[in-house]
């Protein structure tokens, strides 16, 4: 069975080249023009990743990745005009799995694609040995069903969120840099800036920490990176 994209684009020439480029790589493209329509078919038709202009008529890319999140952990590829980091750093951080930047080759758009969908696989095919539960006072992982529980409450996380918890709490208190952490979950290193895995961090700390200003499992070791603090103790 194809996967399915949707593209999120109100550029007629760029929606036509994304789709053929896609089609022939063997997936089915849905389209639309504006964040209205964007929205009606992320709700009408099951997908397996939405690639969104960031600067849409009616909803821009902003909300359309909020509220995709809000509802699923469907991919995102965010495509931006805007060079700024800020700008990118805000799509990450509404829970975008990868940006993009205008003018982009569509060969690098197909590499993005076909990496973020691997991940998403691999981590969907988990190992026999896999199917187990980490424990961590509080804290619960169900790998078999990709589960996160803070104190038997469940936890919405992201496909890339619950990627790299999962990578710490199989190592705990081993430090991982941005870099290894780029690597294990997005694939590669060298397309994606580390500033999204700072952004990824800040957001997962959000959700399973307490205090995230005073997190006690994802610890930053100072200028390296983060370990997972299994005990649960401690302060950064």
């Amino acid at each position: 069975m194809k996967q399915r994209i949707l593209v999120i684009e109100d550029d007629e020439n760029i929606r036509d080249v994304c789709r053929r480029y896609m089609e022939r790589e063997g997936y089915e493209v849905l389209a639309a023009s504006d964040g209205y329509e964007g929205s009606a078919m992320f709700q009408r038709c099951e997908t397996d990743l939405v690639v969104v202009d960031i600067m849409l008529p009616g909803k821009d890319g902003y909300e359309l990745c909020q509220e995709i999140r809000q509802q699923a952990d469907t991919p995102i590829i965010i495509l931006t005009a805007r060079g700024d980091e800020r700008d990118r750093l805000m799509g990450l951080t509404l829970g975008a799995d990868d940006y993009l930047t205008k003018p982009f080759s569509p060969r690098e758009l197909m590499l993005r694609i076909h990496n973020v969908l691997r991940r998403v696989n691999l981590s969907k095919s988990l190992d026999p040995q896999d199917s187990a539960v980490l424990s961590y006072g509080r804290l619960t992982i169900d790998l078999s069903v990709r589960r996160v529980m803070i104190a038997g409450q469940a936890i919405d996380l992201t496909a890339k969120e619950f990627e790299v918890l999962c990578v710490m709490a199989r190592r705990p208190g081993q430090v991982f840099s941005k870099g290894q952490l780029l690597d294990l979950v997005w694939g590669y290193d060298n397309l994606v800036n580390t500033s999204a895995v700072t952004v990824l961090i800040r957001r997962l700390r959000e959700k399973i920490e307490t205090n995230p200003s005073q997190p006690v499992f994802i610890r930053t070791v100072w200028g390296i990176g983060y370990r997972f603090e299994p005990s649960g103790e401690g302060r950064t």
